[in-house]
């Protein structure tokens, strides 16, 4: 009748429920679950020395910095157009990434043939990096998504053999390098890979080389770049990883995997096992090869152990296959106990994960203690509103005609970005520094006459200044103490340039 309207078919109303309550599906609802828990829990502390940073960068776009290249700033952008200064806006792209990198951990098992329960298992072996890769700003989460993305092209790669997903795998290289330049390390991996490996039938494919091609045009805006600051970069992490050397940071390496896969470490080494030995799983020894060759790169340059993170996604999707053969092999009353520990470790990873990871203990409690000792990013997001603060309470002080020809000089990106961030609201100058990127933007012009020095040692300005008064000490208002109150604490007002600015400034740059 023409009254009437034409009902829903059974076919379709199944259609609509399994989009909603698919496999995929609850892979999405875990990832966005994971960018809400960032969100409520991002607006704690304060911003981190490298956020603010990377904050700076973001009002200079560029397709490079000393640092980083510029996929992290870009996005730094994004969020200041989209949610200005906020703290949990700044960090919501970051987010985003690790969410997406848990989300493809689960396609990668569902790909390599894991039941719903089993790309539960690995989604949630997943959380805990992603809870600590996108509890702030910074290239890692970036990087780890394109590792991670790259990996899950593979699987599809090596799983259908269809070479035109090497351009999938292309373009995450190539964004990857845009990131962070270790990516360069995971594609040698997938080289050495694919040569030793049946996958090297692909190398006479023109789809791998079409993927070679794409890789290289992303990267190729920050190679010229590159060019154009005489490679800063590579003085910059040779410095740099010379530091971490010198200090410890590179040591432990292994025991540092602990600690990034906790209690989830048997299952990535049986996805390591299934990728290299396992007859099922014969066509992911590629994947088995990439990680043995990162390794092995990682260790020969002493790389640090965080580098090495984006690596276990692959095998914690390997590794729950593999064991979802090996408990159906098993009685069911032994598969279920196995089940149940299982399970539990996977909670009590992501608990310690929300206990540390996330910005959500009260500061001077116990339980902030313990967290800041042993995430010690929280320890440097605490004190720059104190700073800054001070810093204008300094510069108040001074007679009314000096103001005006007076600037800050700061040590480092932390206390340069933290002036540059909330310098504005009193009155503060732009910040002078010979830190990272603060070095290209100059010392003002006019250049000061008084200059208000923060982070440098008493030798340094009795070397640089005719006269130097130590008015101040760096403070925060909860007593942590970070680098900033334990490594140089005091503030200087100082006089009378030794030399001229511009022959001063030449040989200020300096890597941090």
């Amino acid at each position: 009748m023409s009254g009437d309207h034409p009902q829903p078919s059974a076919a379709s109303s199944d259609a609509a429920r399994s989009i909603w309550s698919g496999d995929a599906a609850i892979l999405i609802y875990i990832a966005v679950a994971t960018v809400v828990v960032h969100v409520l829990s991002g607006g704690r502390y304060g911003f981190h020395r490298d956020e603010l940073a990377t904050l700076d960068d973001a009002r200079h776009l560029a397709w490079g910095y000393i640092a980083y290249p510029p996929v992290t700033p870009f996005f730094g952008r994004m969020s200041l157009i989209l949610f200005g200064t906020s703290l949990s806006g700044f960090r919501f792209f970051a987010a985003v990434a690790q969410a997406g990198a848990v989300f493809l951990t689960g396609l990668m098992a569902r790909e390599m043939g894991a039941r719903r329960s089993t790309q539960l298992v690995a989604v949630l072996a997943a959380i805990p990096a992603c809870l600590g890769g996108g509890a702030l700003m910074q290239y890692v989460s970036f990087d780890y998504f394109f590792w991670v993305l790259a990996t899950y092209f593979m699987v599809r790669l090596l799983k259908s053999g269809d070479p035109r997903w090497w351009l999938g795998i292309g373009s995450a290289i190539g964004l990857g390098m845009m990131s962070k330049y270790t990516m360069v390390f995971f594609a040698c991996g997938i080289v050495v890979a694919v040569i030793l490996t049946d996958a090297r039938r692909f190398l006479k494919s023109k789809w791998l080389w079409c993927g070679v091609a794409i890789s290289l045009l992303i990267f190729i805006p920050n190679l010229i770049w590159q060019v154009q600051h005489h490679f800063v970069s590579v003085d910059f992490l040779r410095t740099i990883h010379a530091r971490d050397i010198r200090i410890g940071f590179t040591a432990y390496f292994f025991p540092h995997q602990l600690a990034l896969t906790l209690l989830a470490f048997p299952l990535w080494m049986a996805g390591f096992y299934f990728c290299m030995f396992s007859q099922d799983g014969r066509r992911y020894r590629t994947l088995g090869w990439m990680f043995l060759t990162v390794l092995a790169i990682f260790l020969v340059v002493k790389a640090r152990g965080y580098y090495f993170a984006p690596i276990y996604p692959m095998l914690y999707a390997a590794g729950g296959v593999w064991g979802q053969e090996w408990l159906a092999s098993l009685r069911a009353k032994s598969a279920r106990k196995i089940l149940a520990i299982a399970w539990t470790a996977l909670a009590f990873d992501i608990a310690l994960a929300i206990a540390v990871a996330l910005p959500i203990a009260p500061i001077n409690s116990g339980w902030g203690r313990i967290a800041i000792r042993i995430n010690r990013n929280y320890g440097d997001a605490i004190g720059w509103p104190e700073l800054v603060q001070t810093l204008a309470q300094i510069r108040n002080s001074l007679p009314e005609a000096e103001r005006a020809r007076t600037g800050i000089l700061a040590a480092n990106y932390g206390e340069a970005g933290a002036v540059n961030l909330l310098g504005p609201q009193y009155g503060l100058p732009p910040v002078i520094s010979g830190g990272n990127s603060f070095w290209a933007h100059g010392y003002g012009d006019p250049p000061p006459e008084t200059v208000i020095v923060v982070g440098f040692s008493r030798a340094f300005v009795e070397r640089n200044f005719a006269s130097c008064e130590l008015v101040a000490k760096i403070w925060n208002e909860f007593g942590v103490e970070n680098e900033e109150t334990r490594d140089h604490p005091d503030i200087f007002v100082c006089r009378g340039l030794k030399q001229s600015w511009p022959d001063f400034w030449r040989n200020f740059q300096y890597f941090g």
